[in-house]
């Protein structure tokens, strides 16, 4: 069942990956990034007041686990988040996809500090057979020589940011799950966090406000439709962590490229992207995995 989880919460993040290439056409994601926090917290409120219309187990409120998931929040939603688009920004999009592709060794050594989560040699090998089909499966980043030495330092510190950021918010989201097994409330409190620290950075509260009230409708819905299928993806990869562990979760999300891949070939033309060296990665990903679920 814990596969079957993460796999939903992957095809969830990696819809929200095409989606979000035609919702930054049509607004900037300084002002859509609000459309998609303010969904993160509204859609799975009202799927935990639906939950909770129907479900037998009481609800009770719990602080350690509210207190993690926030803190997962800052630390995943809010920073993951900003620093991947600050590692775009210097890096550009095929390297900073690559430093993404790593963020499961963070979540790994994390669950290994945090939650003294401890694979064994079997788990481990296959993680490392899935992560070299990740590999596979990226695009060629270019040399690094394109960028000065300062450019270089900045962006291998904001790459290791991000990576560190989504794996140690993730674990923190698999720890809360521990002691409080609420993943919708969960999500909503992770995304208020995230959300309240967004209104603490912004500063050009002018410029979105007209970015906003210019924006299609297209647009506004673009944006709302991330939302949802972050706040899905996220749910499923907090009810994931109860059933398998924290870093073999992670890794099954991080596989996007296997939905990904085939979007951009098949629908969108890429078709040079089509080669035996992606191929190859894809299978070896998709080996990992079923060898996973198996064990």
């Amino acid at each position: 069942m814990g596969i079957a989880y993460a796999l939903l919460a992957m095809l969830c993040f990696a819809t929200n990956i095409v989606i979000t290439r035609f919702a930054v056409a049509r607004l900037p994601v300084e002002a859509g990034f609000f459309i998609v926090l303010a969904t993160n917290v509204l859609f799975p409120a009202a799927l935990f007041a639906a939950e909770l219309g129907v479900r037998a187990a009481p609800y009770a409120w719990d602080w350690k686990g509210a207190g993690l998931f926030a803190i997962g929040g800052v630390i995943g939603t809010f920073l993951g988040r900003r620093f991947l688009f600050d590692a775009v920004r210097i890096l550009g999009p095929s390297r900073a996809s690559v430093f993404h592709s790593t963020a499961p060794a963070f979540a790994l050594v994390a669950a290994w500090l945090l939650a003294d989560e401890i694979l064994g040699p079997f788990e481990i090998g296959l993680m490392a057979v899935v992560w070299v089909g990740l590999w596979l499966t990226q695009p060629r980043a270019g040399s690094m020589q394109a960028l000065s030495p300062e450019m270089l330092r900045k962006g291998m510190l904001v790459g290791l940011l991000t990576v560190a950021g989504f794996g140690f918010g993730n674990v923190l989201r698999g720890l809360a799950m521990r002691v409080w097994e609420e993943a919708a409330l969960g999500t909503v409190v992770a995304s208020v966090a995230a959300l309240a620290c967004q209104f603490v950075v912004t500063r050009h509260w002018d410029r979105i406000v007209s970015q906003l009230r210019g924006a299609e409708p297209k647009a506004i819905w673009l944006y709302v439709g991330c939302g949802v299928f972050t706040s899905l993806g996220s749910i499923f990869i907090s009810l994931a962590m109860t059933h398998i562990e924290i870093a073999l979760a992670v890794l099954v999300v991080h596989t996007t490229p296997l939905v990904i891949f085939p979007v951009s070939v098949w629908l969108m033309k890429n078709r040079e992207e089509l080669t035996p060296r992606t191929v190859l990665g894809a299978a070896l990903v998709l080996a990992g995995i079923a060898l996973l679920a198996l064990r």
